[in-house]
């Protein structure tokens, strides 16, 4: 019986049964995964994933780097889409909730259509570098949160996305800084490998861990088994059982490592590819899937195998008693009597049951590609009618609209109406008036021709009127004129009785004689208002001011300075010993050491000039303007004053010089506050812009104030020994740095810190650019700088330390008690005197006779005068 058994089954072919498909244990007979089974899927390893946002410019680096780090593997572009919370209407933006269902769809439809051709342009991107590029998007409230869903759904095993916006980008960053970043790292599933990347640099990467699941666990354990169950087959050499194929070739191949070849699953994630692509990928699946069900073992403990009906069909299928995983049973015990009694009966109702199931699955795979289809023009459809009823909205609102405005229209004409009729019943009554109106003119025509004569008549009288008062005008300006003239006269009549002139007159002769015929070499000056000359004029020396007798201020200027140098006396003031009014020449003291600013520059090597003696100079030059800005009955402003109009003599006193543009204001102005104003830009004062006063040059106002200032930038420069431009902002911003001493001239010697700093701020406050917030010469300026110059020693011992036994100047004796002064003051005639003498002098009220010279004192104030 058992020969007859094994000779009926001659030429069949040897049957193996092949290994569990791992992937078909969590497939469903369509080739879909099933939304309840996720995790029976393998971690994608040969695939990376990008996130990207809505924003190309933000996630191009990101993408780029992905790109050329990827080594061949595949790239995926995903997105959390984020549906906005407001829709824009008419302008404005209404929240969700406020709008209509139909908008809210439509505008959902414009964001997905956006965010669409963001990812196509992600896609191009990567098209460009020659890389083929999927899609993946998937909707939330939270992009982060979607970020981490996407890893848990699709099994991402690779992961590039952005750690910060790129504006933040730093070489010392090494964390993630963006919130969703942070998130994604913290929340992210442990077998996801993620890149962090910021402005095309990596920042920092956070590795996956390699964890399989306890399915993947037992398929590989049933896999192995079945491995070596197949091996101990091969080793039978005793008994084989085979079967005529005689229908179609049995693919008895299978391997693990086709699930590679299934389809995506299908969830709330779009994954857009071309049609071609989706179709192949469904053969190809439904083929792998054929071939892995033809081997799936009939007792196989999975509760999902996709041939689980045919045991039913086929009744005498469960005689079939398959060899088990034990490869020590399997090699070792021979097929049973059961097994050769399988006949081709059983074979074939097997092969015709998997033909049916193929016939099925084919079905079902077309009537899915029918659905699909169906779904796409079901979408596209109702993309289509969103679309149909926007535009329906927008004409039922426009319709609204245009009835409201037809409304409008009426309720306009109907008001057009009860006008028109208003307007004719007012037309009716202007024609009534009309007439009225008419004789009314006529009349008045009448009256007008009349008032026109009378018009006539009273315009002419009226223009003689004009006339007779223009010339009286004209007159009375001149009568004004003549008066001013004739004060002026009066004034000066008064100056030249009250001042006789303590000057001689020199002729053409003696002094080309004095200057050796104008020698060059006795040229001691020479600038915009002539030369100066060094001379011996009747056997003293002298210096001879030569102005241009070309320039139009020459004249002008010689008169002015000897109106007032031959009335003035001041120990700080050049004394002028005469002129020549040939040759429009002045003859002045001469003074040894040059000016001031001859000193400061050191000029001829000259050695720089002490602290102390800095100070000295300052008081005295205080002292002068004091004394000429109260003069009586007019007061002077010398209008230039600069270092170069200083000059010292051979003790370093100083003596002030070039009064050619002083103006003299008279002490009525004064009181009353006003100034002597240039109208015109020919008749400014021609002095030095750097210690020129700047109201001086914007309004044309000259005042004492004008002189405080230029004294301001003497000071700065007494104190620095720096160029006048620019000097004000230099001490200023050295005072807020607390470095006075870094800019005091140092050849001045160790200056007190803290007298040094008491003249910066008082020069600093006679420079201020509005004269009112400038001091006082008296009562504030005299009263810090006399001490300052009583501290830095005795007259005598700082001029005269190697000459103690020289003969004493004669501006230290009175000229009354002809004795050293001891209590000097300056009186009226602008000689100083001692204080008893004065004193004297003011209750008699009378004449006295000082060096020869008969003067009357006009007032009995008297300064002292320390200088």
């Amino acid at each position: 019986m058992v020969d007859s058994a094994i000779g009926n089954l001659e030429g069949i072919e040897r049957i193996r049964f092949p290994e569990i498909d791992p992937s078909s244990a969590s497939t469903s007979i369509w080739g879909e995964e099933t939304a309840e089974q996720p995790a029976a899927r393998g971690v994608v390893e040969d695939k990376i994933f990008v996130a990207v946002s809505k924003e190309v410019r933000e996630s191009k680096s990101t993408l780029i780097w992905a790109l050329q780090n990827s080594q061949g593997n595949k790239i995926c572009i995903i997105h959390v889409h984020k549906p906005s919370q407001t829709i824009p209407i008419l302008g404005g933006k209404f929240p969700v909730s406020s709008v209509g269902k139909q908008e809210v769809e439509a505008y959902r439809e414009i964001e997905k259509q956006t965010m669409f051709k963001v990812l196509d342009e992600y896609v191009r991107i990567c098209r460009q570098a020659g890389v083929q590029a999927e899609k993946l998007y998937i909707e939330m409230d939270s992009i982060e949160k979607g970020i981490v869903e996407l890893i848990s759904l699709q099994m991402i095993g690779k992961l590039v996305m952005g750690a910060a916006a790129d504006s933040r980008y730093s070489r010392k960053t090494r964390e993630p800084r963006s919130t969703k970043a942070l998130f994604v790292r913290r929340e992210a599933p442990a077998f996801c490998h993620i890149w962090f990347i910021c402005k095309g640099h990596l920042i920092c990467t956070r590795l996956g861990t390699k964890q399989s699941s306890p399915n993947d666990e037992s398929v590989q354990s049933n896999s192995s088994k079945l491995r070596s169950m197949s091996r101990a087959e091969d080793n039978q050499t005793d008994i084989e059982f085979h079967l005529v194929c005689k229908t179609r070739s049995l693919n008895l191949g299978g391997n693990c490592d086709d699930a590679s070849g299934w389809s995506s699953p299908r969830s709330r994630l779009d994954a857009e590819e071309s049609s071609d692509e989706c179709d192949q990928l469904s053969r190809d699946s439904i083929s792998q899937s054929y071939g892995r069900s033809r081997y799936r073992k009939a007792v196989s403990s999975s509760s999902f195998s996709p041939f689980a009906g045919i045991a039913e069909r086929i009744p005498d299928i469960g005689l079939l008693d398959l060899p088990q995983s034990d490869e020590k049973h399997c090699a070792s015990s021979p097929p049973s009597v059961l097994e050769r009694t399988i006949n081709n009966d059983i074979y074939y109702q097997l092969e015709q049951a998997i033909a049916d199931a193929e016939d099925s699955r084919r079905e079902a795979f077309e009537e899915s590609m029918r659905r699909r289809k169906a779904e796409r023009d079901t979408i596209e459809a109702i993309r289509k009618a969103k679309a149909a009823e926007i535009v329906y909205s927008d004409e039922l609102r426009l319709t609204k609209q245009i009835k409201g405005d037809l409304a409008k229209g009426k309720e306009e004409l109907e008001s057009i109406k009860n006008q028109s009729d208003k307007i004719f019943e007012e037309l009716q009554n202007a024609l009534d008036q009309r007439s009225f109106l008419e004789n009314e003119i006529e009349k008045s025509n009448l009256m007008v021709k009349e008032l026109e004569e009378k018009i006539v008549s009273a315009v002419e009288l009226l223009q003689n009127y004009k006339k007779e008062r223009e010339e009286l005008q004209i007159e009375r300006c001149k009568a004004l004129c003549e008066a001013e003239e004739l004060r002026k006269q009066l004034e000066l009549q008064s100056l030249n009785t009250h001042f006789p002139k303590f000057f001689s007159e020199f002729s053409f002769l003696e002094i080309e004689e004095a200057t050796n015929n104008f020698d060059r070499s006795m040229k001691i000056g020479e600038g915009g208002y002539g030369s100066i000359y060094k001379g011996l004029l009747r056997h003293i020396e002298v210096a001879v001011k030569i102005l241009h007798p070309d320039s139009s201020q020459g004249p002008q200027e010689f008169q002015q300075e000897v109106d007032i140098l031959s009335k003035l006396r001041h120990p700080n003031l050049v004394i002028l010993l005469g002129a020549c009014p040939e040759i429009w020449a002045l003859i002045y003291e001469y003074l040894p050491n040059g000016s001031l600013e001859d000193r400061l520059n050191c000029k001829d090597n000259t050695p720089p000039l002490s602290w102390q003696t800095r100070i000295r100079i300052a008081a005295e030059l205080c002292s002068v303007l004091i004394f000429l800005h109260l003069s009586e009955p007019h007061s002077i402003v010398h209008g230039d004053l600069k270092p170069a109009n200083v000059l010292l003599d051979a003790h370093f006193v100083c003596k002030l010089t070039d009064f050619g543009i002083s103006h003299v204001i008279s002490n009525n102005e004064m009181s009353a506050g006003n100034a002597t104003r240039f109208h015109s830009s020919n008749h400014l004062p021609m002095g030095t812009s750097a210690y020129m006063d700047p109201e001086i040059l914007s309004n044309g106002e000259i005042t004492p104030q004008s002189d405080v200032f230029s004294f301001g930038i003497i000071l700065l420069r007494l104190l620095t020994g720096k160029p006048a431009l620019g000097i004000t902002k230099e001490v200023q911003y050295a005072l807020d740095k607390d470095s006075l001493n870094a800019i005091l001239d140092p050849s001045a010697g160790d200056w007190p810190f803290v007298q040094a700093k008491q003249l910066a701020c008082l020069a600093l406050r006679c420079c201020e650019t509005n004269k009112r917030n400038r001091p006082e010469l008296v009562s504030e300026v005299w009263r810090v700088i006399e001490p300052m110059r009583a501290s830095c020693g005795s007259l005598s011992s700082i001029r005269f330390g190697a000459e103690q036994h020289g003969p004493v100047p004669s501006y230290f004796i009175c000229p009354i008690f002809q004795e050293i002064m001891e209590d000097p003051h300056i009186a009226a005639d602008g000689f100083t005197y001692e204080a008893e003498a004065l004193r004297g002098m003011a209750t008699t009220m009378a004449l006295v006779l000082a060096s020869g010279r008969t003067t009357l004192l006009w007032h009995i104030s008297f300064m002292m005068n320390h200088s």
